[in-house]
């Protein structure tokens, strides 16, 4: 695989992320509203996959059509959860503490910190998705596109399912206050971002049979985001503190990787 047709194609891919993230922080100065973003997070790379699919010089391949397809199908399902989840709620708490923080001049502040940086991430996490557009790849699905898939199709279970499950959790008044401890919550404190970061290695896997081993450098990062950053670490913090029998679901029940639970000591 020729890298410098990677660069050529990857930097076209990235001048559009990052003017639909202008355009997107142009809207939230109109909303009043910086966490739009999150729900541009799945789309974005949907239309990173699609860019990369119209504007490839090689011959297309089923391997082509997969990864446009399961980039599709993950990116929209996460937007379109993030769009009802947030709907009439207002801006999400992490961006109002951001605003407040730096009172008028977050409005140009909130390009850098937020849109540039998010648009940033995206491009460089979105390299298997353009990787394996590109040429000099074999013409057939061969053995380990099928584990691609597999492991892709573990992840969306996790996810979606994960998602599905607290969204009707949270729903039923009576459960306020309550944790979730059943369904893929059981075998996993954080199945939605076990299932985020699965997915990422079923992309690269693809890209791995197109030839791009060197783009592990994206789950990676995803990953790490998932569990250090923006997801588990962040989440682990404020639910012990406020949820009762959150410590003894920690004693039982792995933080991402899913498992059997732990009998009780």
């Amino acid at each position: 695989m020729d890298f410098v047709n990677f660069l050529q194609l990857h930097s076209r891919v990235g001048l559009i992320i990052l003017t639909l993230m202008a355009v997107l922080w142009l809207i939230s100065l109109l909303l009043k509203d910086s966490s739009i973003v999150d729900i541009f997070w799945g789309a974005g790379f949907v239309i990173s996959a699609w860019t990369a699919f119209l504007l490839t010089t090689s011959t297309l391949t089923p391997r082509h059509w997969l990864i446009a397809i399961l980039t599709t199908i993950w990116g929209l399902r996460l937007s379109t959860h993030i769009f009802l989840r947030n709907m009439g709620r207002g801006e999400d708490f992490r961006y109002a503490k951001w605003r407040a923080e730096n009172g008028k001049s977050w409005w140009w502040k909130s390009f850098f910190k937020v849109f540039l940086t998010q648009g940033i991430l995206m491009w460089i996490i979105a390299s298997p998705l353009t990787a394996s557009q590109l040429p000099g790849q074999p013409d057939k699905l061969i053995w380990l596109d099928f584990v691609a898939i597999l492991v892709w199709a573990i992840g969306f279970f996790f996810e979606a399912m994960g998602d599905l499950q607290l969204t009707r959790f949270r729903a039923n008044p009576a459960n306020k206050g309550k944790l979730l401890n059943y369904g893929v919550w059981r075998y996993t404190r954080h199945p939605n971002y076990f299932g985020d970061s699965a997915q990422w290695w079923g992309y690269y896997l693809v890209a791995l049979t197109a030839g791009a081993w060197w783009v592990i450098f994206s789950p990676l990062i995803m990953t790490y985001l998932l569990v250090n950053v923006s997801g588990v670490a962040l989440l682990e913090k404020s639910m012990k503190a406020e949820k009762p029998g959150y410590k003894e679901y920690m004693e039982t029940t792995n933080a991402f990787v899913p498992w059997f639970p732990k009998k009780k000591s």
